[in-house]
């Protein structure tokens, strides 16, 4: 079983390199300011959407009017959803479904618009085809391309040399619309149609049931209804922008949505795709591709084991189980292993696979319950949640919230070697590490904080489906996957509760303050810094810098038949090599 893990986690590395390193190079492109000659037909598009937008010269924009527009275009965003499950009733293609009550309406409203995709409600019994498109799809667009609009303005602040604009919000957004996420979703929608997929504006279909049985009335039962809805759109940019947030209640457990073990993996490589291919986006963008492979490294390696040590704990199969006698058998399943809350099209190593890619993604989406994993099983996704979502991430958030940690550990190792701390020529100093410790530490202490509340409230404690331990384990994770932006949960809690209703709101509510503007929270790197050559004793590159540190303290060696050159001896230094970085 584990090696079946192994297989199938391989090959998706390898996919995923051989397309994100692609894809990552047009991302740079498409977002890159220094392009000498974009495309014609790009710039006339360009023009046409600014014409509609009534942007016809877009200025460059401040640190602070950057997060403002993001800020106001959230906001709008959130209002614009609210409005739409409001007035479902009145609105065409409503499905005959009636308006959605306005604490539900507006925690799900502040979800997506945050990317988030939590959903308390079930959505082929809740809403329809309309709002469905014009307002959940929309926002599966517009948000992730906000996140990495939002990316993008932090790298100008990191490599744009006296500069005090990080670039225009407005036209980021939509370029990331338009030249990214569009074309890659249109054509994953297609390959998601060819393999069975629904994509239809007709809300349900009645068939005659295969198997006839009959009602509490013993009256016989030959018709059965069947939910449809425009899924393939749907479900191809909320695996792409990471959103996760499906048209049914199972998600991508459902044969709607995912049908085939083509679709999972399609679906799979979709979560990961453009969060892989922005380290090689970074990469270009500050003129030095270790930086990005080093990134994309990091996100492997901690990737790897944690799908091995949740593939492992799913594999010992379930003791009370077993002992019934009606465990899975040896066979084209695997060597046996959990199979409670897994789909048999899957399997145990690929509902292990998407439980890990989807918390490291901050994607959330699902091809099995997370609530019926193993202890040591969840334990590896709650995990990856909790780092905060740095393993790959969300589209733009993601590489962000790495980025933090890069921060911090440019300004420990500066501090160990006794200089000033330093990333890609910009001083990194006490306004930035306050804002950064603020961006790591909110998080966790929501996942805290609200956990202790939620477990010591009677009303929480009475949404619990599992009492004792598991349900602990159910509040902290639904605080790790709100906090942290993800949208999955363990099934056994009641999520439409109001008190979780309205601990939701409250985490979306803080997103514009945390990782979701950090051009703004870090406009000490963006703000107009005086060139300096960065060299081998540069407090990135530790171990150049470590050596130097230990060479300056030993006593300089001396010999009277030799005369120092004009580049040596102990009170000269020899020229620094230069850096491409450079400017």
């Amino acid at each position: 079983m584990t090696l079946d893990v192994v297989r199938q986690l391989a090959l998706l590395l390898a996919i995923l390199l051989l397309t994100a390193w692609p894809l990552g190079r047009h991302i740079a492109r498409v977002l890159d300011d220094g392009e000498a000659e974009p495309p014609r037909w790009r710039t006339r598009v360009e023009a046409w959407v600014l014409r509609a937008m009534g942007l016809t010269t877009p200025a460059e924009m401040s640190a602070r009017a950057y997060a403002k527009a993001f800020v106001a275009f959230t906001g709008a965003s959130i209002g614009v959803v609210l409005a739409l499950q409001l007035a479902q009733s009145w609105l065409p293609l409503s499905g005959g479904h009636a308006d959605v009550p306005p604490l539900l309406a507006l925690e799900t409203a502040v979800s997506f618009a945050t990317n988030t995709n939590w959903q308390s409600y079930s959505g082929e019994t809740t809403l329809g085809p309309l709002v469905q498109m014009l307002g959940l799809t929309v926002q599966n667009f517009v948000s992730a391309a906000a996140g990495l609009a939002v990316l993008v303005a932090l790298v100008r602040g990191l490599v744009r040399r006296n500069a005090t604009t990080i670039g225009n919000f407005w036209l980021d957004v939509g370029r990331a619309t338009i030249f990214v996420l569009l074309p890659l979703s249109t054509i994953v929608a297609l390959l998601l149609v060819s393999q069975g997929v629904v994509q239809t504006l007709d809300d349900r279909v009645v068939v005659e049931r295969i198997e006839p049985s009959v009602d509490e009335n013993g009256e016989p039962v030959i018709e059965q209804t069947i939910a449809l809805g425009p899924a393939a759109s749907q479900v191809a940019i909320k695996q792409l922008g990471t959103n996760g947030g499906g048209v049914y209640n199972a998600n991508s457990a459902h044969p709607l949505e995912n049908p085939t073990p083509a679709s999972n993996e399609l679906e799979l490589l979709a979560i990961l795709l453009i969060p892989a291919a922005l380290c090689f986006s970074y990469g270009r963008w500050v003129r030095d591709r270790r930086q990005g492979i080093a990134l994309f490294a990091v996100m492997v390696v901690l990737f790897v084991p944690m799908v091995i040590g949740t593939g492992i704990a799913e594999s010992q199969g379930n003791s009370v189980i077993e002992g019934l006698g009606v465990g899975p058998a040896p066979g084209l399943l695997g060597d046996g292993g959990s199979l409670e809350g897994k789909e048999v099209r899957f399997g145990v190593p690929a509902s292990v696979l998407w439980a890990t890619a989807t918390t490291a993604a901050s994607n959330g989406s699902v091809n099995a319950m997370h609530d019926s994993l193993a202890p040591l099983g969840g334990l590896f996704p709650l995990w990856l949640m909790q780092l905060g979502e740095v393993v790959f991430g969300g589209v733009g958030s993601g590489l962000c919230g790495l980025l933090l940690f890069a921060f911090v550990a440019v300004f420990v190792g500066g501090l160990m070697v006794g200089r000033t701390p330093e990333y890609l020529g910009k001083k990194i100093e006490a306004f930035e590490i306050q804002m950064t410790s603020i961006a790591i530490l909110l998080p966790a202490s929501v996942v805290l904080i609200g956990t202790a509340v939620g477990v010591a409230w009677p009303l929480v404690r009475a949404t619990m489906g599992n009492p004792g331990p598991h349900g602990l384990t159910e509040v902290l994770y639904a605080f790790s996957s709100l906090a942290n932006n993800n949208g999955s949960a363990f099934g056994g809690l009641s999520a439409d509760a109001p008190f979780l209703a309205c601990r939701g709101l409250a985490r979306d509510a803080r997103r514009p303050a945390g990782r979701g503007a950090p051009g703004h929270r870090h406009r000490g790197l963006a703000r107009a810094q005086r060139p300096r050559r960065r060299g081998a004793r540069h407090a990135a590159d530790a171990h150049a810098a470590l050596r130097d540190a230990a060479h300056r303290r030993r006593p300089p060696r001396r010999r009277a038949d030799l005369h120092p050159g004009p580049g040596t001896g102990p009170h000269r230094r020899a020229p620094r090599a230069r850096c491409p970085l450079d400017a």
